[in-house]
Order: structure tokens, then C-alpha cells, then sequence
């Protein structure tokens, strides 16, 4: 047993003063330090100096981790122009991505204060590197591929991806799936993957709505992806619509990455069923995809939480940065609301997300905390305060275990 007492404690409702944590893997009792030591006399005692505040851990629901070497080699700007880069450059950025580099932008996300992370993984080459992570991980398998003629071979290699995966035997490493896109994958496949979701009860997530480029190919199979599709894969229509899309993930609590040009139908479709919505700024700014409507989202009841994306569309794997680019992004939305709502997004909702007992100072919560030194006494504004001012992050701990 551990005890820890922290000047402030910032829990999803409110911040408290005078209190400490009795924690092992999860948090035991929080109560005033005297009444903690006479219950828990042999604990170990972390006092933290003059004002710290203790929070959960933040939470990367979506992050590309083997794209990790690119800094300057991908074009910005446009969608389809950066997608040209990608292919043009992957197999530079794979071989120049080994797992130094790979474990070098794991340990960053570890700097800034993420304790868990979700990995989409396209290739398996992220998988030891996520293992041997500090952090909890959730391993979301990709699964590729819209050409029928290629259906048994890119099932096949998913699936030993996927199964190497499910052998790892670490608390806080949770094998899982990606369907990549409605425009990438064919129903053939989504619903075979989906199949094994739900005998297995895995976690599920997928991009979707991301460009202008999707929405007109999937609208019409028609628009930038026409070119791109006839050339590189000798396809002239799409594999699928959107609302076929969406009702292969009806029964699944999925988790959409961008949904940046969703339409009302797609929308009310998402609300109905229950997924939750991933939010990427700086990526959808960089490609040239424009900002979500988090009111509509609000409107329509539609959770959404925060991520990076991956370094191929981010220049960092910050969830502060991240915060901090979508509260200037998202202008009409009340300040000090949307900051209360962006730390939420990235603690107590990205874990209700993903599934995990995470994400809150509470009692019974797994044991994932981060200390931040503040300058002095926070106010009413600290979710504010808190994306804003880079406070250094001192201690962290991860599953009762001390990191730094």
C-alpha cells in the first residue's frame, strides 16, 4: 500500500484540498493523511511539495506509432495530396522508423503525461515497442483492404497480427481492432473482423468521414478519390456507402476516428447507436479537412474525446498541445467550457471509451496519476490554466507503480 498527498487533488468534479490517496493497482481510500496512516500504518508516504496537484493520467485514444519517423518527408495542406505522400514515402518511413524511433515517441507521450494509449497498428511493427511501453496500451489491430481478388490473403495476415497480439500477457495491454475506413475495406472483410469482436468482446475503432475526398467517393464514387482508385487499384466504385458502413458497427460500441464531414443522417445514425467520435485538430488541420462541429455533437448527444493521430499528420504526440490548438480551433465555444471539456475528454471520457476503469481520481479507479506543479493556488479556471501553462509534470504512476 501506498499513500500519496498531493496540495490539490482534480477530480472530474471538482478540485480537493486536504486529502490524500491510499492506492495499490487501484485507488483505496482518499480521506485527510491522519485518518489514512492510522487505517494503512505500514504504507509507503509520498509527500509532494507546495503546490502540486494530482490528477488521472491523460489518455491517447488514437495514435499512430510505426509512421513515428516523419518530420518533413509528407505533404500538408491537401488530404489526397498527403495520401500520394504517404504511399510515396512509406517504405522510407518504415525503414527509417525502427524501435528506437518508435520507442522514442512512446516515451514522449510518457513526458507529457500520457499513462495510456491506443496504437493503431497497420503493420505489426509497433508491437514490441507497445509491449515493452510503460504505459497501458490498447493494440487496435488494422485491418486493410478494398479489392476482393485480395480478400483471403489481407484477412489472413490481419489475423496473425491480431493473434500475435492476443499472446501477450501484461496487465494493461488489451489486443483490439481497426477497420480502417468505409473507403479501404471491403464488407466482406469488416464483417468477418467484426464476427471475432463479438465472440472475443474486443475493443473496435475506425477513421471515418475524414475529407471531402471520402465523402464524394462514397457519396458518388466520384470526386479526388476517383483518380487515386482507377490508378493505384483498379477500382472505379466504391466498396461500400456510408449507412452500409455504419450498419456493419450497430451493435458495437465503436469508437470513429475524424467525422469531420459527416452529414445529419450519419450523425443521428452515430447518436443512435452510441459510438463515440474521435477528435484529431491538428491532423484534420494539416491535411486540409477542416474542424468538427463539437456543438452539433454536443446537440446530438454524441460523445467525442481528444487524440493526437499519429506523427504522420501531427508534428507531436502532446494531448496538452493538443487541448491547447482546440480551444483557439473552436472559437464559438465558450472558453472555460471547452477547457473543462477537453480534460475530461482525454481522462474520465477516453476511458468510459476504450472500456477501461480509468481516468478519474475515485476510489476503486485503477491507480493512474500524474502530478503537475502549479505556481500557485488554482482557481476556478484550472482546466483552463492547465492546457495552457506547460506546468512540469513531476511524478507519474501507472498501475500503483511509481514511473518517475
Amino acid at each position: 500500500m501506498k499513500i500519496i498527498v498531493p496540495h490539490y487533488i482534480l477530480t472530474s468534479e471538482s478540485v480537493l484540498q486536504n486529502q490524500a490517496i491510499a492506492f495499490d493497482k487501484q485507488i483505496k481510500k482518499i480521506a485527510p493523511f491522519d485518518e489514512l496512516i492510522d487505517q494503512f500504518p505500514n504504507a509507503e508516504v509520498t509527500t509532494l511539495r507546495e503546490n502540486s496537484l494530482l490528477m488521472a493520467g491523460l489518455i491517447n485514444a488514437h495514435v499512430h506509432i510505426e509512421f513515428s519517423a516523419n518530420k518533413t518527408e509528407l505533404t500538408y495542406g491537401d488530404f489526397v495530396k498527403w495520401l500520394y505522400s504517404v504511399i510515396e514515402n512509406r517504405e522510407e518511413l518504415i525503414d527509417n522508423c525502427k524501435q528506437e524511433c518508435m520507442n522514442k515517441a512512446i516515451d514522449s507521450m510518457l513526458d507529457s503525461g500520457i499513462t495510456t494509449f491506443g496504437a493503431v497498428s497497420s503493420h505489426g511493427l509497433d508491437l514490441e515497442s507497445c509491449v515493452n511501453a510503460k504505459q497501458n496500451v490498447v493494440f487496435f489491430n488494422e485491418l486493410i483492404g478494398s479489392q476482393a481478388v485480395m480478400a483471403d490473403a489481407l484477412f489472413g495476415d490481419f489475423l496473425s497480427r491480431l493473434d500475435s497480439s492476443k499472446t501477450i500477457k501484461r496487465d494493461g495491454f488489451y489486443p483490439a481492432v481497426a477497420i480502417h475506413s468505409p473507403y479501404s475495406v471491403h464488407p466482406i472483410l469488416i464483417k468477418k473482423a467484426l464476427e471475432i469482436v463479438k465472440n472475443e468482446n474486443l475493443k473496435l475503432t475506425a477513421h471515418f468521414m475524414e475529407s471531402q475526398a471520402e465523402r464524394e467517393w462514397l457519396d458518388n464514387s466520384d470526386g479526388d478519390f476517383k483518380e487515386f482508385f482507377t490508378n493505384l487499384l483498379k477500382q472505379d466504385s466504391n466498396v461500400s456507402g456510408s449507412k452500409e458502413f455504419l450498419e456493419h458497427f450497430n451493435k458495437h460500441n465503436a469508437l470513429l476516428t475524424h467525422v469531420v464531414k459527416a452529414n445529419e443522417d450519419e450523425l443521428n445514425t452515430i447518436a443512435k447507436d452510441s459510438q463515440t467520435v474521435i477528435h484529431c485538430p491538428i491532423s484534420n488541420r494539416l491535411l486540409g479537412n477542416g474542424a468538427i462541429d463539437l456543438e452539433t455533437l454536443k446537440k446530438k448527444n454524441i460523445r467525442w474525446i481528444l487524440a493526437t493521430d499519429g506523427l504522420s499528420s501531427n508534428y507531436s504526440l502532446n494531448l496538452f498541445e493538443e487541448m491547447k490548438i482546440a480551444l483557439f480551433m473552436h472559437s464559438d465555444t465558450p472558453l472555460n467550457t471547452l477547457a473543462k471539456e477537453l480534460i475530461r475528454s482525454v481522462t474520465v471520457d477516453a476511458s468510459n471509451a476504450l472500456g477501461l476503469n480509468k481516468g478519474d481520481i475515485k476510489e476503486g479507479k485503477d491507480s493512474d496519476m500524474i502530478v503537475l506543479d502549479l505556481d500557485k493556488t488554482p482557481n476556478e479556471d484550472i482546466a483552463l490554466h492547465l492546457i495552457l501553462q506547460n506546468y512540469n509534470i513531476s511524478n507519474i504512476i501507472i498501475n500503483g507503480e511509481f514511473i518517475r
